[in-house]
């Protein structure tokens, strides 16, 4: 299988990347300064290049709160940037799987949500993904959207490194206990897409469409930094005694967040088999690999 991945320097587009090596036949992740998805000559030129089987696109503007002062590059890569990799794929005729988010949803259901819930953003950010979606379904009928949540792993910047950092120094951490959701694994991600791509090299069997992944459970971030700090003991000194549950209010930011946003997985699991891990175990994995390293 030849594989095109986009974003490969992030987190999970290195998780591709270090897998796929292994899983694939050929791989080719391209720098953003040779495939920026914003400009579509790049985008043309780089995918009649190589001709892969599939595009898998991580490439995303991720920053939520510089969102709000950034929506016209937000945009551009989030919403343009779809279009771009839907049009060249549509033309190339090659399946294109993309990464998106649970910020598409307000939060306000109060149970997981399925994917075919309406989706409601409540800033930029989740806007801007969401047009991403709009513009890959309506270009591109080979196609699937991954949702997915609270996204970590050993690459990049992530919410398990920046609790790493301050229970090395702070006695006590503040963390707000308002918001649910499901914690999931950069590399458990980056299987499940590999294993998507390998079935699409045979005719698709109505997989086209959107599904949603995340490690299973749901927890606020408050308890998944503690849960951080408590397995970081493990392996590392550790200077935090406490982590404090704090509200939302206390912590105000320039973008609003979903106060729930975990994501029903039953329908990939039903289309293609896949079970999504516990996200204590799949935690704890990274958490070693990161303080073991």
């Amino acid at each position: 299988m030849k594989l095109l991945i986009t974003g490969a320097r992030g987190q999970l587009g290195r998780e591709l990347t270090e897998q796929g090596r292994t899983r694939c036949g050929t791989i080719q992740a391209p720098a953003e300064e040779d495939l920026d998805i914003v400009d579509l000559a790049k985008v043309a030129r780089v995918i009649a290049l190589h001709q892969p089987d599939v595009v898998i696109n991580t490439a995303a503007y991720t920053r939520v709160d510089q969102a709000e002062d950034e929506a016209d590059a937000a945009f551009a890569v989030n919403q343009t940037g779809c279009a771009n990799l839907a049009r060249v794929c549509a033309n190339h005729r090659i399946p294109l799987i993309h990464i998106s988010t649970d910020y598409v949803f307000d939060g306000r259901k109060g149970s997981p949500y399925f994917e075919t819930y309406p989706i409601s953003p409540l800033g930029v950010y989740g806007r801007s993904k969401a047009r991403g979606e709009i513009e890959i379904s309506s270009r591109l009928k080979e196609h699937i959207i991954i949702r997915t949540s609270w996204l970590y792993g050993q690459f990049g910047q992530n919410f398990v490194k920046t609790i790493l950092k301050l229970a090395e120094t702070k006695e006590s951490i503040s963390v707000v206990s308002d918001q649910f959701g499901s914690p999931t694994n950069a590399a458990d991600l980056a299987s499940t897409l590999l294993t998507i791509a390998d079935r699409l090299r045979s005719p698709a069997k109505g997989y086209w469409g959107t599904y949603h992944y995340c490690g299973r459970g749901i927890i606020s971030w408050h308890a998944f930094a503690q849960k951080i700090v408590e397995l970081a003991r493990l392996y590392a000194d550790i200077r935090t005694v406490r982590v404090d549950a704090v509200s939302s209010a206390a912590y105000p930011s320039r973008s609003a967040r979903p106060a729930f946003s975990a994501l029903d997985c039953s329908r990939i699991r039903r289309r293609f088999g896949i079970n999504t891990q516990p996200w204590q175990v799949s935690l704890e994995d990274t958490i070693r690999k990161l303080l073991n390293g």
